[in-house]
């Protein structure tokens, strides 16, 4: 006979023998420990008709085919219901059929020692295990930071798996009401600031932040707590959804520069995604890139049937393709090498693709290298996206979407003021196009390729210094998923013509986050790891902006997006026709980038550009349309 069965029909023969325990317990009680005979003579008689009908109930609710070592409340309410539904059934039984003496008391009374029998005698299997066959030695002591919902969880699953070779012994709660409570058998002792005396006092090897909803500040706060400790320091993360990522203990992980940044998880519409996405041709420029390869991912989630991904860097392009093809399931990859400034190539993948959403993530991106190349950020970052929505234009694409920044914001630097064209251009075209064309805009997000936090990281390995540009330099933050997530949303809301602007959050110091990741690290800043500051360099602001003095903000229906409300400015009218032919020239050539730039965007200022006083002489064009007017055909 299996193991399996041998063990449930000994447990059928024990439930029979406390039911019975339990029946003849009741009278008693019910008569102080003196049974009438009729009593004892009835129920003798009665005893495999109430043991029949009780053990019926208890297959009936599965309960012969659990793993009792694991037993919970879920258990044990499974029980109270089987005793519940057999005395249910014996009372009208042996009342209407049977007429037996018993008065209801006893029913009631039965009805309590066979829940508490049976409780008991499945507990004991779980007890057993705890308590008896619980290894002792070689088990991590783990203190719980967070004595809510998330650090009942990771108790539990703690408690249930010893294999993972760790014991939970405490929590820490700031909560003064949980304070010397009692969560999943383990106590609270105190707040955050107890953690270093129960770290010694408790022997404690490990300690897990379990508060995922907590923000950045107060997350920082605790983590510097913990550093003041010599053991390990684990996080569950904010983005731990235990429904789709597994049990609680595989989401455990170092503590990371996004959880000290405490950025809600994004909360998408997946109907209105879905609806614009999916057995939809979607093409993405950059495709290879930070942004670019994110949205490849996510865009596959919805499952289009084509996504074409643009790139000019081979290397990024394979490695994306190579990627997608295990993620994609029904949708054709086709990745395209080719660059956006070349417009003849450009059209001939329109052509053959035909793309009904196109998301526009190509640019140059770096601020210092665009103030040495301005002739290359007018070249990429304007004709480029103009090339880009002229062919969404052409081959009626549905939606467009431009990936902007916060540095496009009264820009002070030439990338900054080349996103800010790139923003006119697709508003300029929107007026005249069945395409919806939007812009997205937001700010520096973690783990970009060349962004200052692999750079901060780089540095730190290699032993420091870490260099910061300005002690009181402040930039926004989010993660790559989050703000891809984002901008996807943000295209299913699009009506042509938004500038839509992320929840960023608050800005973070450059300075604070280099401490921050040192720390991370395991060093002391200024102590193992210097801290230098550099200067600030051409074209950066101390401060960036999400949007300007001249831009009305307002709420979308997504709480997490914004737009604003200004329309474009009449004298911006016809930039789209005017910009492929005055920007050539700018393109091949530093001095007409930066003049280009400066007459455009009157915020541009000559000051922050260093420009020489007297400008070389400025093409004038005729706009395309005269019932439009062009900042280009107005006389000297």
């Amino acid at each position: 006979m299996p193991v399996q069965k041998a063990r449930a029909c000994l447990m059928i023969i024990i439930d029979a023998i406390l039911v019975n325990m339990a029946f003849y317990s009741a009278m008693l009680l019910r008569f102080d420990a003196n049974i009438p005979q009729q009593y004892i003579q009835s129920y003798i008689s009665l005893i495999p008709l109430i043991t029949g009908i009780t053990l019926l109930f208890l297959l009936v609710f599965r309960l012969y085919s659990r793993i009792w070592e694991y037993a919970s409340i879920n258990e044990m309410w499974s029980i109270a219901l089987a005793a519940s539904s057999s005395m249910l059934c014996i009372y009208a039984v042996l009342h209407y059929l049977f007429q037996a003496p018993f008065s209801r008391s006893i029913y009631v009374l039965a009805w309590v020692f066979i829940s508490l029998f049976i409780g008991v005698s499945r507990l004991w299997w779980r007890l057993f295990r705890d308590f008896i066959l619980k290894p002792e030695s070689n088990r991590r002591r783990v203190l719980i930071v967070g004595a809510g919902d998330a650090g009942a969880l990771l108790a539990r699953e703690i408690q249930n798996n010893h294999q993972l070779g760790i014991e939970a012994v405490a929590f820490v709660d700031d909560d003064p009401g949980k304070k010397q409570k009692m969560l999943m058998g383990l106590p609270v002792k105190g707040g955050r600031q107890q953690i270093p005396v129960l770290v010694e006092n408790m022997a404690i090897d490990e300690i897990i932040i379990a508060m995922p909803s907590v923000c950045g500040n107060t997350l920082r706060e605790i983590v510097d707590i913990c550093r003041q400790t010599s053991v390990s320091l684990k996080i569950l993360p904010s983005i731990y959804r235990s429904s789709q990522e597994g049990n609680i203990i595989s989401n455990l992980r170092e503590v990371q520069m996004e959880d000290l940044l405490g950025r809600e998880a994004v909360e998408i519409d997946l109907v209105e995604i879905t609806s614009y996405l999916h057995d939809k041709t979607v093409l993405v420029t950059g495709g290879g890139g930070s942004i670019g390869s994110e949205l490849c991912r996510q865009i596959v989630r919805f499952k289009p049937l084509r996504l074409v991904i643009i790139d000019s860097c081979e290397n990024n392009l394979f490695d994306i393709e190579m990627e997608l093809k295990s993620l994609a399931g029904h949708c054709e990859i086709c990745p395209e090498l080719l660059d956006t400034r070349r417009e003849k190539r450009l059209e001939a993948c329109f052509q053959k693709y035909n793309p009904q959403v196109v998301f526009h993530a190509a640019a140059f991106k770096h601020v210092p290298m665009m103030e040495r190349h301005p002739e290359l950020a007018i070249d990429n970052n304007v004709l480029g996206t103009r090339n880009v929505a002229d062919m969404a234009d052409k081959y009626r694409a549905e939606v467009f979407i431009l990936i902007s920044t916060d540095k496009a914001v009264n820009p002070t630097s030439v990338m900054g003021a080349s996103k800010r064209v790139a923003e006119l251009l697709v508003k300029d075209l929107n007026l005249s196009s069945h395409t919806r064309f939007a812009a997205v805009r937001f700010g520096n997000v973690l783990g970009s390729r060349g962004s200052v936090i692999p750079t901060f990281i780089k540095q730190i390995e290699q032993g420091g210094p870490v260099t910061v540009t300005h002690p009181e330099m402040q930039r926004y933050f989010m993660t790559i998923p989050e703000a891809v997530e984002l901008v996807i949303q943000a295209g299913a809301i699009a009506q042509g013509g938004e500038i839509f602007v992320l929840d960023m959050g608050d800005p973070v110091k450059i300075d604070d986050l280099a401490r921050d990741l040192i720390r991370l690290a395991g060093y002391e800043p200024d102590k193992d790891i210097a801290v230098v500051y550099s200067g600030i360099r051409p074209g950066e602001k101390l401060y960036e902006e999400l949007f300007s003095s001249r831009e009305e903000m307002a709420a979308t229906r997504h709480k997490r997006i914004f737009i604003s409300q200004k329309e474009l400015d009449k004298n911006y009218s016809g930039i789209f026709h005017s910009i492929k032919i005055l920007g050539q020239k700018a393109s091949q050539d530093s001095g007409e980038a930066r003049q280009l730039l400066s007459i455009i965007l009157p915020e541009y200022t000559r000051t922050a550009l260093n420009l020489p006083p007297q400008s070389a002489e400025i093409i004038y064009l005729e706009p395309r349309d005269k019932k439009r007017s062009n900042i280009f055909n107005k006389s000297n």
